[in-house]
């Protein structure tokens, strides 16, 4: 599958992956801070932002998109960073291909089975009207009864696309990401260590990786390390300059 991806800067490479109902958009003041210092790739996982859809969606084949993506573009053993589910896509692909990747950040996410938790988001989403809405304000008052957050809802607006023939529709797969909430939700498919430096970056006000968690991380991931910046789930769009230095202080340190 050919994703869809933005380029940025020069010198060791870097790929970045988002998280559910993300895309690479969501990432573009760090990919271009982060693009200063590395050769870096911000990647549209499939089913999202403007990388092709496909019935097949688990960490699978999200971990063997990443390593088609390596293969394609001849990169050099990468630094992987990624964001909830783009974290354990890249959790995935460090455990099945560890020689293919030089360094790993995870952010806010833990190697473990959550329950389902985005199912009200994708129910809000199913009730936009998609065909009938003629801006972007209707889309978003027909979320806003489903979804309080004016953030969150810009969040998911930003997947709103307008069709060349008219109207709107959305830039992820409802349909496959809706029928995948528990494996989205579910833990590592692959099993086995990797042994290279790994950085987990988690929020304070987010629950997503617990005091409880690290004994299973170390066991997976035994040269980690775990940051906690002060900030919700989306640790890298709340605190983004401060996000980059977490990370740049983890790989300049050798």
């Amino acid at each position: 599958m050919k994703l869809f991806y933005r380029e940025y800067g020069q010198g060791q490479p870097m790929i970045i992956l988002h998280g559910l109902m993300g895309s690479s958009d969501n990432w573009l003041p760090q990919a271009k801070m982060l693009g200063e210092y590395y050769h870096v790739w911000v990647v549209d996982q499939r089913n999202h932002g403007q990388s092709p859809h496909s019935t097949e969606f688990n960490y699978n084949v999200l971990s063997n998109d990443i390593l088609d993506f390596i293969q394609e573009h001849r990169i050099d053993r990468p630094v992987i960073i990624g964001h909830s589910m783009g974290g354990k896509a890249a959790m995935s692909f460090a455990l099945a291909h560890p020689e293919k990747l030089d360094k790993l950040v995870v952010v806010d996410i833990a190697p473990k089975a959550y329950d389902v938790r985005h199912d009200h988001i994708v129910e809000g989403l199913k009730a936009v009207p998609i065909d009938k809405v003629q801006s972007r304000q209707e889309a978003n008052d027909a979320l806003a009864p489903h979804i309080s957050s004016e953030a969150v809802r810009q969040f998911l607006l930003k997947n709103l696309m307008r069709k060349p023939e008219g109207g709107f529709g959305w830039r992820i797969n409802l349909p496959v990401i809706d029928q995948s909430l528990e494996m989205i939700s579910g833990g590592l498919v692959n099993n086995g260590v990797f042994e290279k430096k790994t950085l987990f970056i988690r929020g304070s006000k987010s629950d997503y990786i617990l005091d409880d968690d690290r004994e299973a991380m170390k066991k997976i991931f035994p040269n980690s390390t775990l940051v906690t910046m002060e900030t919700g789930h989306w640790v890298q769009a709340e605190k983004p300059e401060e996000f980059v230095q977490v990370v740049l202080s983890f790989l300049n340190a050798g």
